[in-house]
């Protein structure tokens, strides 16, 4: 899963991002003002955004309403060093997921974040399908009649957003963005590998679906049966 950490305090956040990759097992963007992570946010390439109240250039609160106006549906934790209960309620108002003060024991924010990426499973279902294909979010099996296949964590990365987005062509900087990060050196052959191991996956399994190139675009499903 991929999380957006919007923490302008430089050391905390490397802190932050550290525990978040070796504990967590999550890939992590981090950046460090309000502008830049409301422009992150709204790419909706994001499983969970970590947000830090007290901001440059703009405040959480008013990245959270902007976020949530636009139609940005991804959970929110938001840190701050306030306790009041008021500040509490107004992030929360503001749609917030989850609140956690400063300072917190790092195990706390792992379990609050593990909750909100759980309850987003439960919103978006355990499965995504096309046809009779299925892809199991949480066992990362691609499945068609009785076959199934295990998908390794690029391979299940890439399908699960190529089911996502069904009825659009996703370009090649779209998914080296969602599956690598902004700050990547992947290069686009190593979508075209990754594609390749989803195709001879699909066809190990009999589904009729394809992955199809729309040349100088990007690439769509199909479910040819």
């Amino acid at each position: 899963m991929r999380i957006l950490l919007v923490e302008d305090e430089r050391q905390l956040s490397d802190v932050l991002a550290a525990l978040l990759k070796q504990q967590g097992g999550y890939s992590v963007d981090a950046v460090y003002d309000g502008v830049s992570g409301e422009d992150c946010a709204l790419s909706g390439i994001y499983d969970a955004i970590i947000l830090d109240v007290m901001l440059p250039k703009k405040d959480g609160m008013s990245v959270l309403r902007t976020l949530r106006t636009e139609g940005c549906s991804t959970p929110v934790l938001l840190l701050t060093a306030k306790s009041e209960v008021d500040d509490k309620i107004t992030g929360l108002d503001c749609g917030a997921d989850d609140y956690l003060t400063k300072p917190f024991v790092t195990g706390e924010l792992l379990a609050r974040l593990r909750a909100l990426t759980r309850r987003k499973g439960e919103l978006t279902g355990d499965e995504l399908t096309i046809g009779q294909t299925i892809l199991n979010r949480r066992t990362h099996e691609l499945i068609y009649a009785e076959n199934a296949v295990k998908l390794g964590l690029k391979e299940y990365q890439l399908m699960e957003i190529l089911l996502e987005n069904q009825k659009q062509i996703l370009s090649k900087d779209r998914l080296i963005e969602k599956i690598w990060g902004y700050d990547s050196e992947a290069e686009y052959n190593a979508i075209e590998v990754y594609i390749s191991f989803l195709r001879k996956k699909l066809t190990a399994i009999g589904s009729p679906v394809q992955i199809k190139a729309s040349r100088g675009i990007g690439y769509y499903l199909e479910d040819g049966a």
